[in-house]
């Protein structure tokens, strides 16, 4: 919570605004700084003073410094779309909340595709090739040769020898 700086300097935001001289105790003080002007200006268009005295007058203290953010923040949203307010930021927030759902649900889905390839063909893998393939010559130029009953790993054969070459 902010210190009033009303006594000493020059009224808040709100009393300057307002044309009213700021007492102490002032309820807007704390919250609307007179070096930020347009946050009460913002508040005042969208709920008007009285409105915001009674909500601040109806809340506990230690609750003002909330109802003041979400206020700003509401008034703010509804000066830059009138129409919308923040509901129009929520809706473009949960519409981009569910694109990256979407790709991430993708990408799990390639992850999956992608393993499960791993499991079909485990000569990729590199850690059970002695059961479906031997390994014909020596140190790093050998290559994988599939077993008679396992034509279709060519492919893979071809793939496993280009890497170790």
């Amino acid at each position: 919570m902010m210190a009033s700086s009303s006594s000493y300097n020059s009224p808040c935001a709100a009393c300057k605004f307002l044309r009213r001289k700021c007492l102490p105790g002032c309820v807007f003080a704390p919250y609307f700084p007179p070096e930020d002007p347009q946050k009460f200006i913002n508040v005042h268009k969208i709920f008007g003073a009285s409105n915001v005295t009674k909500l601040l007058n109806d809340v506990l203290p230690h609750q003002r410094e909330d109802v003041v953010s979400s206020l700003a923040y509401e008034a703010e949203a509804r000066v830059r779309d009138p129409v919308y307010g923040c509901v129009g930021v929520i809706s473009f927030l949960q519409r981009q909340i569910d694109r990256l759902q979407k790709d991430l649900d993708a990408a799990n889905a390639d992850l999956i595709q992608m393993n499960s390839i791993q499991l079909v063909n485990p000569l990729q893998r590199g850690s059970t090739d002695h059961f479906y393939a031997r390994r014909v010559g020596g140190g790093g130029t050998g290559f994988y040769q599939p077993l008679p009953s396992f034509p279709d790993y060519q492919y893979v054969n071809r793939q496993i020898n280009r890497r170790t070459q």
